[in-house]
């Protein structure tokens, strides 16, 4: 049996957002949610924007605290606890490039800062050495070291991104829409190369994005959520060819195929209406006000996540009837 890495339970972060005093409001951003990630596994999230996919990978680091719920890595619970010795063990790559990087350092320097702040060179020149080996292991060379981040273009940066989570060798990265930024042709490298370091360095992520197409090349396991809810959770086949919840079933018929003539038979699943507001959620079932198979049970209860076949999980009131 696999052991677990990271472990969430009840996982809860809403955000102020105004009210009264006696009547507050919050953005329910996560909203109990639990799940785990196995050593050396690849855990995909996917969900439109604004389900609360970033804000539960960054719960998930303390880099948000949580508002309920508990946090596990390796079997200790973080949830309160002082984050800077897990820092060395948990690391984020952002998803906008151009704007995680600090403009007035050089790369050598954002890729020396955690090494100085951990303490892990012990003189210049071997932090200098650890600084062109990373460079070198995400497809850099050692010039690129005293260059500025404007030198660079959104591969290459992203790439430098990488190299800055890799310095202090984390056990877990969260993978913040890594690749959602970049041309599709730097995607597919990017994503090889995040393969590469798993074989090599045995890493565990947590992938985040909105491209379906994109998580499924890389995750062992796929996560679906939806305004702040995780509405459906399995292997990486089982989710794509048995998918259960019809939500899922939408974001799937939207996967390009190459074929024109599959592409065409296809039937497309088209969702009716917005993503309502996370400030005010619907009653039940979040999902209800888009779904064509809603029933009065899923205005009046929530779904619960349960397991309907083996690693198999699914949110729904309504599963026997969904094509």
């Amino acid at each position: 049996m696999s052991e677990k890495l990271i472990e969430i339970k009840n996982l809860k972060k809403y955000f102020p957002a105004g009210g009264s005093v006696f009547h507050p409001k919050y953005v329910k951003a996560v909203d109990d949610v639990s799940l785990y990630i196995n050593k050396g596994e690849t855990l995909g999230l996917v969900g439109e924007s604004g389900c609360g996919k970033s804000t539960l990978g960054r719960t998930i680091l303390r880099l948000y605290e949580p508002t309920e719920g508990q946090i596990f890595f390796d079997g200790q619970d973080i949830t309160h606890v002082n984050m800077l010795p897990y820092r060395r063990k948990m690391q984020i790559v952002f998803q906008d490039p151009y704007a995680s990087l600090d403009p007035r350092m050089t790369v050598g320097d954002i890729i020396g800062e955690a090494i100085d702040i951990h303490k892990l060179a012990p003189d210049k020149k071997t932090r200098r050495e650890m600084i062109i080996n990373l460079l070198e292991r995400v497809g850099l060379n050692s010039e690129h070291a005293n260059r500025y981040p404007h030198e660079f273009s959104g591969g290459q940066r992203q790439r430098i991104g990488i190299a800055r989570a890799l310095a202090v060798n984390p056990q877990f990265i969260v993978c913040d829409e890594p690749v959602s930024a970049l041309d599709v042709s730097i995607q597919a490298q990017i994503i090889n190369m995040f393969e590469e370091l798993q074989e090599q360095m045995g890493f565990t992520y947590l992938f985040i994005a909105h491209d379906l197409s994109v998580v499924k090349h890389i995750s062992h396991r796929i996560g679906v959520m939806y305004l702040g809810k995780l509405v459906e959770l399995a292997d990486n086949n089982e989710l794509i060819f048995h998918s259960a919840h019809p939500y899922t079933k939408s974001l799937i018929s939207a996967i390009p195929i190459p074929d024109p003539i599959e592409s065409r038979r296809r039937k497309r699943i088209i969702l009716q209406g917005d993503v309502p507001s996370p400030l005010n959620p619907p009653s039940g079932c979040r999902f209800r006000t888009r779904c064509r198979y809603a029933t009065k049970i899923c205005e009046e209860q929530e779904p619960q996540l349960r397991e309907i076949s083996p690693g198999h999980f699914a949110a729904c009131h309504n599963l026997d009837k969904v094509d």
